[in-house]
């Protein structure tokens, strides 16, 4: 970095100074100038993909896979709004993106006159995101614009959500001045300082608590995930000798194959085991748990306050007291710090599959699918699943990836097309091979992102479960032919793509298709025909659940004498 520097410049050195390595977006003529910046062989790989949201949902996909900071740079209006729900996603379930904006001209903005990509008013883009961000500026005052960057970012790192900039087209050639501070800078990035003397309070109170327990049990949720913490987190469950399960939006946060994972939580949804194991706890720690009706299977939480311990959201709550300005991050560690009993628990990973009957030659179910899922992962090292929303988000939850694996999912936005680019982003990032389990319906949204596999060398596996629809929502249905979509040649427009095609009706079919599509060089769809009416488990319970608490609804209803 130099004291003086042109915009485009300073911002290009800015996130290499972070260390951003890859930057997603789609070029349009408000931010064409920037984008050529950014796109010098300076360092910098730039990815483009076919649509805007395939762009956001891939650098999210890349944030969460890598830890990292996730950089899109989109033009103003048609692409800024294209981006609105991928953004809205991120943070919801607190993932760091940073969105890069074009916008019009000072003298543009002048003429008083409409511009073309133009909204309600020339602010309504900065408005909305202003609304789904962290923290959100407009880079039109160079005296101030460099200490803007840097805030948006710090905030983006701290808060673990995204953050936005819009950068008129008009200067991204003006000389600006950069601050002492920022030339001098190491680059790195801190998350927020907790209060010291709270964080150990609650340290030891909470340690007090758990070694007076007979029978605890320990919850481990998004935050540990966001806020890096999986090694410290592994560290402190080994020392407690606790059965350790994860959320639903926190399932990968703790491995899945460690000889103390349980499994998911998911409320009253939970497979048996764990439903008893959390039952019988006289203690239940939750480490970074969002209360969301998906993590709590649509149901508040029955864990009572006096048997409970609950870190998130930079406040511990320790029964009935509450310690504020504590981030998870400094209360783990500290935890880590105190005398804990070990117990010792015989632990079985629970899951909602039962064993398969019948010849491998039958027509292949939903569960089918993952059992051979999980038979093909099994003993695989470098492997990721993404699980698209709709029932594949409920399917992923059975799928159970070995150490050194990953898993992504929208377990709580869950907006349908984030699969295919998502896996796009983590490959990209980490060089993990991505499963992505997807249906029919998400894939029609944002699925034929696949076709850029090829220009980047990757080299995805998308099972796609193809029941003719948005079958989630046929038990409710009263008329069915609203959910259905067309039928593509999936496999075929995958070998039209440059990738391996399958289609596979029997669960031999499947086996086999999976083992071809490990051996390809290039990436691979396989089409899983199944009955229209199949569900994963997870599906069949959450839908069961939602009808019966509809029918107490209706029923307190017509007591009341409402209409």
């Amino acid at each position: 970095m130099k004291a003086r520097m042109r915009v485009g410049d300073f911002l290009v050195a800015y996130l290499q100074k972070i260390g951003v390595a890859h930057l997603f977006g789609i070029p349009g003529d408000l931010v064409i100038n920037l984008f050529f910046k950014f796109g010098r062989r300076r360092g910098m790989r730039i990815v483009t993909l076919s649509h805007e949201p395939g762009v956001g949902f891939a650098a999210d996909g890349y944030a969460r896979a890598t830890g990292r900071i996730g950089v899109v740079c989109v033009t103003y209006g048609a692409g800024g709004f294209n981006m609105v729900n991928p953004v809205a996603g991120s943070f919801s379930e607190r993932v760091p993106i940073l969105v890069v904006s074009g916008g019009p001209g000072a003298e543009e903005r002048k003429l008083g006159q409409l511009i073309h990509h133009q909204a309600k008013e020339i602010e309504s883009q900065y408005k909305i995101y202003d609304e789904i961000t962290c923290a959100a500026a407009v880079l039109d005052d160079p005296r101030r614009l460099a200490d803007e960057v840097d805030r948006v970012v710090r905030a983006v790192w701290r808060e673990q959500r995204p953050g936005y900039l819009e950068i008129h087209r008009d200067m991204v050639e003006r000389v600006i001045e950069v601050p002492a501070a920022i030339r001098e800078w190491d680059g790195g990035l801190e998350f927020a300082r907790s209060d010291e003397r709270r964080t150990a309070e609650a340290a030891r109170e909470t340690a007090a608590r758990f070694n007076g327990a007979r029978k605890p049990a320990v919850i481990v949720g998004i935050e540990t995930f966001r806020y890096k913490l999986q090694r410290d987190v592994v560290a402190l469950v080994e020392r407690m000798g606790a059965p350790c399960m994860t959320t639903v939006l926190g399932k990968g946060a703790f491995p899945m194959d460690h000889p103390l994972a349980m499994g998911v939580h998911i409320g009253p949804l939970s497979p048996p085991p764990i439903r008893r194991r959390i039952d019988e706890a006289d203690l239940v720690l939750n480490l970074g748990t969002l209360l969301t009706d998906m993590n709590l299977g649509s149901r508040p939480p029955q864990i009572t306050r006096d048997r409970s311990i609950w870190a998130a959201g930079n406040r511990v709550d320790v029964s009935c007291h509450t310690y504020t300005d504590v981030g998870i991050r400094d209360f783990v560690r500290a935890l880590r710090r105190q005398r804990l009993r070990r117990r010792r628990e015989t632990v079985a990973y629970a899951d909602n599959l039962k064993p398969a009957r019948g010849s491998l030659a039958r027509a292949v179910t939903v569960a089918d699918m993952l059992r051979e899922v999980n038979r093909f992962l099994a003993g695989k090292r470098g492997w990721a699943v993404i699980a698209e929303s709709g029932d594949m988000l409920f399917a992923g939850l059975d799928v159970r990836i070995g150490r050194g694996g990953a898993y992504l999912a929208q377990g709580y936005y869950a907006s349908m097309g984030f699969g295919v680019p998502g896996a796009i982003g983590l490959e990209l990032g980490t060089g993990k091979r991505p499963l992505v389990l997807c249906g029919d319906g998400a894939f029609q949204m944002t699925g034929v992102e696949i076709a850029q596999a090829a220009r980047y060398g990757l080299r995805p596996i998308v099972v796609l479960m193809n029941n003719g629809g948005w079958g989630i929502f046929r038990p409710i249905a009263e008329r069915e032919d609203l959910l259905a979509i067309p039928d593509w040649p999936y496999a075929e427009l995958a070998r039209a793509w440059g990738g391996a095609g399958y289609v596979a009706s029997t669960v031999a079919e499947l086996r086999d298709a999976l083992a071809d599509a490990e051996r390809q060089s290039s990436f691979a769809l396989i089409e899983v025909r199944v009955d229209p009416h199949d569900l994963s488990p997870v599906s069949r319970k959450y839908i069961e659940a939602s009808a019966r608490k509809a029918g107490v609804a209706r029923a307190r209803r017509d007591d009341a004498g409402a209409p």
